[in-house]
């Protein structure tokens, strides 16, 4: 089978090598920048809008015009990838995947593309790479970059500069290990797996909050745009870059884990825009218990549920195992023992205690049997063409037994 995979490294530039590539991700942006407000001009004149191809030929007029003669001096290919990165966002707008294409800031996941392999060279034995108009780089070789490299994508994150060396190769079909399981996404507990085991939150922004308060309050006195501004800032970035890559990590082990022991996995299809939503409301309508689901949305985002779900998808896929979702309705609420639906089951977050049979255990435990057992079921429908059951977790089973072994997980935090 073929796998496309991304290796990342930090790179070490020296300053001429950092200035240019400061230029050419400006160039980007400008591109990127001109060809929205010409795309927005066009639409407020009736006039149909410009594909890729004649975004191109203004590309080479721009380029070669008086106005802006500098972005001959960064190369081509990079300035094109950003008129197709503009034309996959509108696709993405009107497919109702995502919103309108905003305009770029600068500092703001500043980046560029090669994508053409022939203009890269990879020089893995001394650390170093070679990109048009930029000549060698040198990077923190930290493993070994495996397949044919397809394209190379440079960033800036936090002051730093990262080479993302995109490649192809084949495989051998993976076989799976384990059985299936089913998780529950949850904050008191950050998942827990349908055979007790559970993983603890880490509340990667909530160890860092204190610190990231003071550091903006900070900046928050400086003079804007001031030298001292700008030393404030790259503090506030640097708290937010840690936050995030704390986050990552953790994301990261946990999903390993689980994708190499286990052959299918159980989720919810959790809407996490739509639970995270403000409750603060209107003036002429105010909501209620405002506080209370701030501090529930933080703690939501805090967990990086659509992050987790993504890295097991393609993880498994990799494992050669499959990551199955199933609805959420009632897997919180639904016995595992005599199937009884009812919302007086869930006593309070932590704790079951079944109304009709008097089955009890710790909450997430049992959303993560039902969500196993819904998974299953969706299976079932797919093998014979019929159509899945609404909710999630109605199934019953005589014959249920729960294992009195409940683990922690425990994973090195930074």
């Amino acid at each position: 089978m073929q796998r496309l995979q991304a290796f990342k490294y930090e790179l070490m530039p020296t300053g001429e090598q950092q200035r240019q590539m400061r230029r050419f991700a400006g160039s980007c942006r400008f591109v990127f920048n001109r060809a929205l407000a010409l795309q927005k001009e066009r639409y407020e004149q009736g006039e149909k809008k410009l594909g890729y191809a004649g975004l191109c030929k203004m590309l080479t007029e721009w380029r070669n015009g008086p106005e802006t003669p500098w972005l001959a001096d960064a190369p081509v290919h990079p300035l094109q990838q950003t008129l197709k990165d503009l034309e996959r966002a509108y696709a993405n707008f009107f497919a109702k995947r995502a919103d309108f294409p905003s305009f770029k800031k600068k500092g703001q996941s500043d980046s560029f593309r090669y994508p053409d392999p022939k203009q890269i060279k990879l020089d893995q034995g001394n650390s170093r790479i070679f990109l048009p108009k930029l000549g060698w780089l040198r990077y923190r070789n930290s493993r070994e970059v495996l397949g044919t490299v397809k394209n190379v994508t440079v960033s800036q994150s936090c002051g730093k500069w990262f080479v993302s060396i995109q490649t192809e190769r084949e495989v051998e079909q993976p076989i799976p290990n384990g059985g299936a399981v089913g998780i529950d996404m949850g904050i008191a507990r950050f998942a827990t797996l349908s055979d007790g085991t559970f993983y603890a939150p880490l509340n990667s922004f909530k160890r860092h909050e204190d610190r990231l308060r003071r550091a903006q309050q900070a900046m928050s006195r400086k003079t804007k745009l001031s030298n001292n501004w700008k030393k404030a800032k790259a503090r506030v970035q640097k708290i937010h870059a840690r936050i995030g890559n704390v986050r990552r990590d953790y994301l990261h082990k946990a999903t390993t884990t689980i994708s190499q022991n286990h052959a299918m996995v159980c989720i919810e299809d959790l809407q996490v825009r739509n639970m995270s939503k403000s409750a603060a409301g209107t003036t002429e309508q105010p909501g209620k218990h405002v506080r209370a689901k701030s501090g529930l949305n933080k703690a939501i985002l805090d967990q990086g549920w659509f992050e987790f779900r993504r890295q097991l998808d393609y993880k498994l896929a990799w494992a050669g195992g499959h990551l199955i979702v199933v609805p959420p309705q009632n897997t919180s609420r639904t016995c595992p023992a005599c199937g009884h639906v009812s919302a007086d089951n869930r006593q309070t977050q932590a704790r079951f205690l079944c109304v009709e049979c008097g089955f009890e255990e710790n909450a997430d435990l049992v959303g993560a049997i039902n969500i196993l057992r819904a998974g299953h079921a969706r299976c079932a429908c797919e093998v014979s063409g019929a159509v899945m059951p609404p909710a999630a977790g109605t199934h019953r089973s005589d014959s249920f037994r729960l294992d009195a072994g409940v683990s922690a997980v425990g994973i090195p935090r930074l």
